[in-house]
């Protein structure tokens, strides 16, 4: 199964929506993450390390 990197990021923005953190060890899902959360207004911790970028919402967004 194939999916597109935009649907990935999507998918993840909507588990950070929900309160839960979320992982990436791709730069541009990453990108794409961080463009949709500033869209959104969502604000979120972002921890970039050698390994991947870890997404952690600052509160929990209804």
């Amino acid at each position: 199964m194939i999916i597109s990197r935009r649907k990935l990021a999507r998918i993840k923005v909507e588990r950070i929506k929900a309160g839960y953190s979320a992982f990436t060890d791709s730069h541009e899902v990453a990108s794409y993450i961080k463009k949709e959360l500033n869209n959104a207004g969502i604000a979120v911790f972002e921890d970039a390390t050698k390994l991947g970028y870890w997404f952690i919402p600052q509160k929990k967004v209804m």
